[in-house]
């Protein structure tokens, strides 16, 4: 019996150059794409004036996209956590970022959320509810960390806030990535990825 191919497990975990410098620049992308979500999360804020506190929740799902779109494209473990923390590193460090290095860790704890879900899936499974529960988690996740830093617990805002921020990580954090994803996939762009390769297996002979 042959053994010259890779078994599926380590052709699974291993990455290559391609997979490293995508999950790069898709960090270093969405690191200024969510600079600019600051910029809409401050506006709405404002605008909503009283209700600011909760209404800006809306939008935290923008911050988990990168995750799900790193994992789905390369199906390599931890490159939803390693995304979410490059984009965390521009945000700080190039961009001045008024949270800090305290970044870096929610970036890492949403990353793990995210990912979670498709890691429960062995890095095969990506349907819509995959896809969903990846972004809810994520926001679940990193929900505690941001209450307890921002000071929420005892007060009467703290179920309303969880509710925002989950449903927006949801909707924004994960089907938009599936949207996002098939449409890149559509155009060509992902051929070279795993998840071009795994669209050509799905389609029949």
């Amino acid at each position: 019996m042959s053994t010259s191919g890779p078994t599926p497990s380590r052709s699974r975990a291993a990455w290559d150059l391609r997979d490293i410098v995508l999950v790069v620049v898709l960090g270093v992308v969405f690191g200024f794409l969510y600079w600019a979500l600051v910029q809409a999360w401050t506006w709405l804020s404002v605008v909503t004036g009283p209700f600011g506190d909760l209404t800006q929740h809306m939008l935290f799902g923008g911050w988990l996209l990168v995750a799900p779109l790193a994992i789905a494209i390369t199906r390599r473990p931890f490159a939803g956590i390693i995304a979410e923390i490059i984009a965390s590193i521009i945000e700080v460090v190039f961009l001045g970022s008024a949270v800090g290095p305290l970044l870096f860790v929610s970036a890492a704890i949403q990353g793990l959320g995210s990912e979670i879900p498709f890691a429960i899936g062995g890095y095969r499974r990506f349907g819509w509810i995959r896809y969903a529960l990846s972004g809810a988690l994520g926001a679940f996740a990193v929900f505690w960390f941001s209450a307890a830093r921002g000071g929420w617990y005892g007060s009467g805002l703290l179920p309303w806030r969880l509710l925002i921020q989950v449903g927006s990580g949801l909707s924004l954090g994960g089907l938009l990535a599936k949207v996002i994803v098939a449409a890149l996939l559509r155009t060509g762009v992902l051929d070279g990825f795993a998840i071009a390769r795994a669209a050509r297996q799905r389609r029949p002979a």
